[in-house]
């Protein structure tokens, strides 16, 4: 899989140009749908990743895209659901988070990517 932060709000996907964030699971790429997060805005000052999402949970890493500035929160209850689930949570700055996607095979990690902040 090749992934790679174009510029801010922007990302690229073996080949497929994303303004949104999107999840990549099993080498497929899908929108983010991050309204069960919207809950949360206000105590955040941003939508962050929660575990009330479809969280791409079927690899044994998730690799969390926080941003082109790294801002993305996320809940600590993602963490736990993580580790209840024995699943690795690696979040870097999204230009980070792409380069270790690209290292990766389409079912060795699953990625949930924020192409602004």
């Amino acid at each position: 899989m090749n992934a790679k932060l174009i510029s801010f709000g922007l990302v690229e996907i073996d080949g497929h140009r994303f303004d949104r964030d999107v999840v990549v699971e099993a080498g497929h790429v899908r929108r983010r749908k991050k309204q069960p997060s919207k809950a949360y805005r206000d105590r955040y000052g941003h939508t962050p990743l929660s575990p009330d999402e479809k969280i791409p949970w079927s690899a044994s890493v998730l690799i969390v895209g926080t941003g082109a500035h790294g801002q993305l929160p996320i809940m600590p209850e993602l963490y736990q659901e993580a580790q209840r689930r024995g699943v690795e949570v690696v979040a870097l700055p999204t230009e980070e988070a792409c380069r270790l996607l690209s290292g990766t095979g389409r079912r060795e990690a699953a990625a949930v990517i924020h192409v602004t902040c």
